[in-house]
């Protein structure tokens, strides 16, 4: 399925509505999921081992994830399509900073990024855009900069209108079980992936040129 401007606009009013009418189900921390926060900290340690770039958290919503990476020793920010959700994460953590954009084009200097997390984010991104998205990840990357991906896996287009009440439009397209092949979309990002049932977190670093 295309994206167009009216799709884009769809999943940032969504968004904005449940920023406004469930925020504390948005800013709910990350008690519950281990394996994350393991990784998380996994990553945390090879942006630092690679010099502590900044590292972006795209899609990052309320922000409990960008200010999990910050007390794990890293220069991080968040960006997110959705005003609401920004307006959340910055009310809750003041101290960070948090920029409005979309992630098939970032508005970064090229190569300035030591890492990248894309936390359930990349799944608004239909597969046949997931090149251009994939472009864009290389192109802020630094050389040697990480890339770290969670998604689920499947082959499923939903489209959801409602969300606990709150009318909300949404299309979510799961990444192919065809996961490595899929992450071959750019030459630059060699995939490490780990799998656990329908969840997928993957970790790439872009390749520094001989």
């Amino acid at each position: 399925m295309p994206m167009t401007d009216a799709s884009l606009a769809d999943t940032r009013d969504s968004y904005d509505a449940m920023a406004t009418d469930h925020s504390d189900l948005v800013s709910e921390g990350l008690d519950d999921r281990p394996l994350d926060r393991a990784l998380f900290g996994a990553f945390a340690e090879l942006v630092r081992a690679g010099g502590n770039g900044p590292v972006a958290d795209v899609g990052c919503g309320s922000g409990r994830v960008t200010i999990l990476l910050s007390r794990l020793g890293l220069n991080a920010f968040g960006i997110d399509l959705s005003p609401q959700m920004l307006a959340l994460a910055r009310r809750s953590y003041p101290q960070l900073p948090f920029a409005e954009g979309s992630m098939l084009a970032l508005g970064l200097p090229a190569e300035t990024l030591g890492g990248l997390l894309a936390y359930y984010s990349i799944i608004h991104i239909p597969w046949g855009r997931r090149p251009q998205l994939f472009a864009e990840f290389h192109r802020v990357l630094a050389p040697g900069g990480l890339l770290m991906l969670v998604f689920q896996i499947g082959d499923e287009h939903r489209h959801r209108t409602e969300f606990r009440g709150t009318p909300r439009l949404r299309d979510v397209d799961h990444s192919r079980a065809r996961t490595r092949g899929q992450r071959k979309d750019h030459p630059g990002l060699h995939p490490g992936p780990q799998a656990l049932s329908r969840l997928t977190i993957a970790m790439a670093r872009r390749l520094v040129a001989a």
